[in-house]
């Protein structure tokens, strides 16, 4: 499998987990709570196929970046958590720097 593609399913297992700790309160609602060790568990071992092939600080760079809009949009809409004007900007921030990371970082060849 693609590594790209298996990143971009450990990021969407993570916004799963992620999202689900919230709707787990504190691990007390069984179906939120095996979301989120599944979802991780998926996530990492996604993550530990991915970094075989691409660097470390890329393939990380790329999942913190992905999961932090992913779960701010997500919790935009399930929680009603909108995020301020300062939060967009450090957003836009986050993925300007995941642009130049793949775009202009020697990181990146391989």
């Amino acid at each position: 499998m693609n590594a790209y593609l298996m990143l971009g399913l450990a990021i969407v297992a993570e916004v799963i987990a992620t999202s689900s700790l919230k709707a787990s309160d504190g691990f007390s609602r069984l179906l939120p709570s095996t979301l989120v060790v599944l979802g991780y568990a998926t996530a990492f071992y996604l993550l530990m196929q991915v970094m075989k092939t691409v660097p470390v600080g890329v393939a990380y760079a790329i999942w913190c970046g992905a999961g932090i809009v992913l779960v701010t949009l997500v919790a935009g809409v399930l929680y009603r958590q909108l995020p301020d004007l300062a939060a967009w900007i450090g957003i836009a921030l986050i993925i300007a720097g995941v642009v130049v990371i793949q775009l202009f970082s020697k990181l990146n060849a391989h």
